[in-house]
């Protein structure tokens, strides 16, 4: 096995594709490390654009734009599953890039990535891939009910149609225009979590907390970290995770979430090859977050101590705040939602509120996790969001 390329040192440049939210909060973390960022993103008023050094206004797949930020960029990561393979082939000609293109193939597509951890004897929810109209006359009745997934594209609760039959199922997939689709059984779930794990060019792996994770209407909308599991459930999440990043040799910071079903078993969801929503929190409550691990990773540098400092719930911040009921647009109540000094604000820098759009997010530390689920409704109620349980 090759040694790894030496460490790039504070003061060079790193390259970034993808311009949202995650690009701007790895950016924030280059910048404490002495970094600069050349970002490359075709939305002029991208939230990563916005702070970065240089900003390459042009689609990921643009030959000058790829060439330019390969000659500018010792090294390059990604905010986005969906980056084309080739961009990143590409980009790997010229230096490290990390995630490479093999991993992010099996994460953008979730009959490949099921595929996958099931071969490697990883639990997945019972399936079927949908290609053709003539797999609908072999489906299995006991994936009824379930859900219709869009293999490739679908994220925050899109490409997703709960379907009760086999006719349902079909209907649904000509909706979705008959693209290549997964259909999951619906399963009785007591909770989600998710583990975050960053993994060096060397082998080397830190993984996070393990993360309590609730979603409204698809999108994550409350973390709590650590999640309310017991422990050697936990540590069986943390070793599954593990295992996957290596058997795919990944390099970079890969979210692996899963269901816990009601008979307590663990089950593999889907994994996302980058920072995570969930992992939010660790901005503020953990001695390294999830971003500074990817700067780590992609420079070279050994990774960061995890180590959870205050038990901490994160909010996710949409759109839906800025609009009162009447519809009409306005601030939400920041000032009153700050007077509670273990609250920590993170705004995205995008200038227009839509409903569903992530916004920003809310992160509140406290002590124990009583502590954290009271400071988390005091700003819910304030914020008119529904109360954390």
């Amino acid at each position: 096995m090759s040694s790894p390329p030496p460490a790039i040192l504070p003061g060079e440049w790193l390259g970034l594709l993808g311009g949202g939210q995650l690009g701007r909060m790895f950016t924030q973390s280059a910048h404490r490390l002495g970094y600069k960022v050349c970002v490359l993103d075709p939305d002029t008023s991208s939230p990563t654009g916005a702070i970065a050094e240089r900003h390459l206004q042009a689609a990921s797949l643009d030959d000058a734009a790829l060439g330019e930020l390969a000659r500018q960029a010792r090294a390059t990561t990604t905010e986005f599953e969906n980056v084309p393979a080739a961009a990143l082939n590409h980009l790997a000609q010229h230096g490290p890039v990390s995630p490479d293109a093999a991993a992010v193939r099996i994460a953008q597509d979730r009959a490949i990535e099921k595929r996958f951890v099931h071969a490697r004897g990883i639990p997945v929810a019972p399936h079927a891939v949908i290609e053709r109209t003539e797999n609908f006359a072999t489906l299995d009745a006991t994936l009824f009910p379930g859900i219709l997934k869009t293999a490739r594209l679908g994220y925050d609760g899109k490409g997703q149609v709960t379907v009760a039959s086999a006719a349902e199922a079909r209907a649904a997939w000509e909706r979705l225009g008959a693209v290549p689709c997964v259909l999951e059984q619906r399963l009785p779930l007591q909770q989600e979590v998710s583990c975050i794990v960053a993994r060096g060019r060397d082998g080397a792996v830190a993984s996070f907390p393990i993360v309590e994770n609730t979603h409204r209407d698809g999108i994550l909308a409350v973390s709590v970290a650590p999640a309310r599991i017991a422990p050697q459930l936990a540590e069986e999440a943390r070793s599954l995770a593990v295992r996957i990043a290596e058997a795919m040799q990944y390099v970079g910071v890969l979210c692996i979430e899963f269901f816990v079903l009601a008979d307590g078993r663990l089950v593999v969801n889907e994994m996302a090859p980058r920072p995570h929503n969930s992992g939010h929190y660790t901005i503020d409550a953990c001695i390294t977050s999830q971003f500074e691990q990817q700067v780590r990773i992609l420079a070279g540098l050994p990774l960061g101590d995890t180590t959870q400092l205050a038990h901490a719930v994160m909010l996710n911040l949409l759109g839906d705040l800025w609009f009162d009921a009447a519809g009409t647009l306005r601030e939400p109540a920041w000032a009153e939602v700050l007077r509670d000094p273990c609250a920590k604000l993170h705004l995205y820098g995008k200038h227009e509120p839509r409903r569903g759009r992530k916004m920003g997010h809310l992160t509140l530390l406290a002590p124990n996790h009583a502590q954290a689920i009271a400071a988390a409704n005091r700003a819910a109620a304030r914020l008119q969001l529904p109360a954390v349980s």
